[in-house]
């Protein structure tokens, strides 16, 4: 059967004042589009996936490069979908790397995971020292809206990992394989939860937000709760819902990236149409 080999690569970097685009290369199903930026926006690109989705066999190659002092948000067009696989694993690699004086935002939109779905993702950050960040992904496990299916049966491998100045701050790993709607019901484990998300704000000041981003997830309408790793802000919701867990989040980076970086504090028009 036909697989996909997609990528979707760009970098950018600070030119007469602006932020440019230096490089772009792009492979079906892979596709990046830079719609026009408002101006209180940063220079802004959004990841679409050309097939639809994704599943067994398929590999997505992305790519996020930002040079000294410029500045860039990226997004997902959609949630991306991975459908059921007859065996082979989806592979998803993500390098996102951020120079000194950069910012950049990464939010693409949920991953909802078919019953049956084998996806087996890496994501790896190099920052500088000075460089600021604010990373988000979203796991819905299972087609809620196609009569309550779950994601009970397949493989779920997903990993990140965060560099600062070359050393390693962070590094996190999920598996779950064989009986998965066990372990999502498990009391001790995922408590019956639905979708999980997580996002995480490297800056130099990232210790001040904590207070703050405790406070505005005090009021969330599912589990949530943030901390500070390493000088890494990191924030963890999950719940029942995947609706109100997708609610949580959008409200918790709408504030982080006002907060961080001094932005509007909203997400690219594509989580909202």
């Amino acid at each position: 059967m036909e697989r996909g080999d997609g990528a979707a690569e760009l970098r950018v970097g600070l030119r007469a004042g602006q932020t440019r685009l230096l490089h772009l290369h792009q492979h079906d199903p892979g596709r990046i589009l830079f719609p026009l930026s408002e101006a209180d926006q940063p220079m802004g690109a959004v990841l679409v996936v050309t097939s639809g989705g994704l599943t067994g066999g398929d590999r997505l190659r992305v790519g996020v490069g930002v040079e000294t002092g410029a500045a860039l948000s990226v997004a997902g067009q959609a949630a991306e979908k991975l459908y059921r696989s007859s065996g082979a694993d989806c592979r998803i690699d993500v390098g996102l790397s951020v120079a000194s004086a950069a910012t950049l935002e990464y939010v693409p939109q949920e991953t909802i995971l078919f019953d049956g779905a084998r996806l087996a993702r890496r994501q790896v950050v190099d920052l500088a020292a000075d460089a600021r960040l604010i990373a988000a992904d979203m796991l819905v496990f299972g087609r809620i809206a196609h009569g309550g299916e779950r994601f009970a049966h397949g493989l779920l491998r997903d990993s990140w990992r965060v560099r600062r100045d070359g050393h390693l701050v962070w590094a996190d790993a999920l598996r779950l394989e064989g009986d998965i709607a066990a372990t999502l019901d498990n009391p001790f484990a995922f408590a019956g939860a639905r979708a999980l998300a997580t996002a995480f704000c490297a800056a130099p000041d990232a210790a001040a937000l904590l207070e703050p981003a405790r406070e505005r997830l005090a009021a969330a309408s599912c589990n949530a709760a943030v901390t500070l790793v390493n000088g890494l802000l990191l924030m963890r919701c999950f719940g029942t819902d995947a609706a109100l867990v997708r609610a949580t989040l959008v409200d918790y980076l709408s504030f982080l990236r006002h907060a961080a970086f001094g932005w509007p504090a909203q997400l690219p028009r594509v989580w909202h149409t």
